[in-house]
């Protein structure tokens, strides 16, 4: 809802109460009016949408309409719509403006990992006649590269932005002093509502011995001076394969640890396949089923897990802890504020991204939700819909996609055939090799797969899942397959550019009512 359109509202729902001479005003918060004798005041008190609008009835005043604790992607998502209904907004931030994608977490590491990979390829390619060779590793120089290249966005899509749209970043630590104020800077801020997007942090198990030997995290690791020799990686899902492949690619040798029986566990069993053998091929050690007992110190660091009932000790100059991420929920003063958390210790939400406090919202990594940048902003955006306008969306986490930036990639969209029959489909799956795919066999580099997953009978897409070059790029056709409840016959029965890695999924389709290795190269 515009602000014209929320003031016209709450105008017009305040004369059918019995109001007079009705002034709303969306960037105040306020709806000014008379109140003939007589007129119901608890009526006039729901027409001015305490839900619905930013409106307070009558007087009474607050510093600002939405206050933002955390100034990463959900915040400015939410203060960016917020601003452009009109609202007043203040961004509170006790760190560095941005949050993890840009400072620590996607921005950095897909740029290092770029240039891992374009080290990697100059050490060796399959391709005659064609001589490359890889140097030294000035890593130091990598780390310096990357720091430009989250300064520049940084400036450009966060600090920048906050001018462009008006709203004011508060610095220092916000806490909750009562439901309806908090305390940063030194002041008492007061709203009527607050966001909670303060992110999440690199979570460290309570393994023995390992904070006094020292460990890297994901955060850490990309700002070491010097490429380390060997590194163990415990962890061995999205981030613990991005940095154990980004190290390995520079040269250091790379031991990765999984507690559960394979590498990516949350993905289909043939990813997690195919990912284990391109490590392998590549040096990397992979341990899995492996449980973490202690950590030795010394002039290297050693690993002590037990695999195969047997205990395994991997030595190393650095360890890196890659076991998820935790909300960061400290020192905020929930509890003076009547919010909530469960036995894990995460926010009590409803489906709008509401706490137990009417008047406080939370969006991004701290809700618990997939922590990917674009949930982040969705999610933001959304709860300052919800918040200001009363809007009671939820998130469609349906056609969701997730990309893991290995070489080569990991990507899906949708589920996966385990989760569709915990759901209660029946389905059937078809699985196609990129042996089969034109562009990969011309690229000299066939690792990897296509699967869909889809309702058995009708043929609707429920699942796209892909290992290869560029399957991060192609997996948006997934996500429309899914999103829009395509089938695997609109799939194969629909155009797809020969000699690209996207023609994979439409093979993917064709392979659910023929044998796809027995099609010329460009057979419709």
């Amino acid at each position: 809802m515009t602000r014209p359109r929320c003031e016209e509202a709450v105008s017009r729902a305040l004369e059918g109460a019995g109001a007079r001479g009705v002034r709303a005003d969306f960037r105040r918060g306020e709806a000014v009016f008379e109140a003939p004798e007589g007129v119901d005041g608890e009526g006039l008190r729901e027409a001015a949408g305490v839900e619905g609008s930013l409106g307070r009835t009558g007087g009474g005043s607050v510093d600002y309409d939405l206050a933002i604790i955390g100034s990463g992607s959900a915040a400015f998502a939410a203060a960016i719509r917020a601003s452009g209904e009109g609202a007043r907004v203040a961004v509170i931030e006790r760190g560095t403006v941005g949050g993890t994608c840009v400072n620590a977490g996607c921005i950095p590491s897909k740029n290092l990992l770029a240039a891992a990979e374009a080290y990697h390829r100059a050490a060796g390619h399959p391709f005659r006649g064609i001589e490359t060779k890889a140097g030294a590793v000035d890593f130091g120089a990598l780390v310096g590269m990357k720091a430009e290249v989250v300064l520049k966005l940084r400036r450009e899509k966060y600090e920048e932005l906050a001018e462009e749209y008006g709203f004011g970043i508060i610095r220092g630590e916000a806490a909750f002093v009562s439901p309806e104020a908090i305390e940063a800077g030194g002041r008492r801020i007061t709203a009527q509502r607050f966001l909670i997007a303060t992110g999440a942090a690199p979570w460290v198990p309570p393994v023995a011995g390992l904070e006094e030997a020292g460990y890297l995290t994901s955060t850490s690791a990309m700002e070491l001076k010097e490429l380390p020799e060997s590194l163990v990686v415990i962890g061995g899902n999205y981030i613990g394969l991005e940095m154990g492949q980004l190290f390995a690619d520079l040269g250091s040798k790379v031991t990765i640890v999984e507690m559960l029986d394979r590498l990516v566990p949350g993905e289909e069993p043939e990813v997690s396949r195919w990912i284990e053998r391109i490590l392998r091929e590549q040096g990397v050690e992979v341990i899995t089923s492996a449980r973490v007992g202690r950590v030795e110190g010394g002039g290297k660091k050693t690993v002590v897990a037990e695999a195969g009932r047997k205990e395994r000790r991997m030595e190393a100059e650095e360890v890196l802890v890659a076991t998820g991420r935790r909300p960061v929920l400290d020192g905020l003063g929930l509890e003076k504020a009547g919010i909530e958390r469960d036995g894990r210790g995460a926010l009590v939400l409803d489906e709008t991204l509401r706490t137990t406090n009417p008047r406080v919202f939370a969006a991004g990594d701290v809700t618990g939700a997939p922590q990917f940048v674009y949930v982040a902003a969705a999610q933001g955006t959304l709860a300052a819909e919800n918040a200001l306008l009363g809007a009671g969306r939820k998130v469609d986490y349906e056609a969701l996609p997730r990309v893991t930036f290995t070489t080569p990639n990991i990507a899906a969209a949708g589920l996966t055939d385990a989760r569709a029959r915990e759901l209660g489909y029946r389905c059937e799956c078809r699985v196609v090799g990129l042996e089969n795919v034109p562009r990969a066999i011309v690229n000299l580099d066939t690792r990897g797969m296509v699967k869909i997953v889809a309702e058995q009978g009708s043929g609707r897409v429920l699942g796209v899942h892909a290992v290869g070059d560029s399957a991060g790029e192609i997996i948006l056709a997934g996500v429309y397959a899914v999103k829009f409840g395509l089938t695997v016959r609109d799939l194969a029965e629909t155009w797809a550019p020969y000699l690209t890695m996207s023609e994979g999924i439409r093979l993917a389709a064709q392979a659910f009512g023929r044998d796809v290795s027995k099609l010329s190269c460009c057979a419709a």
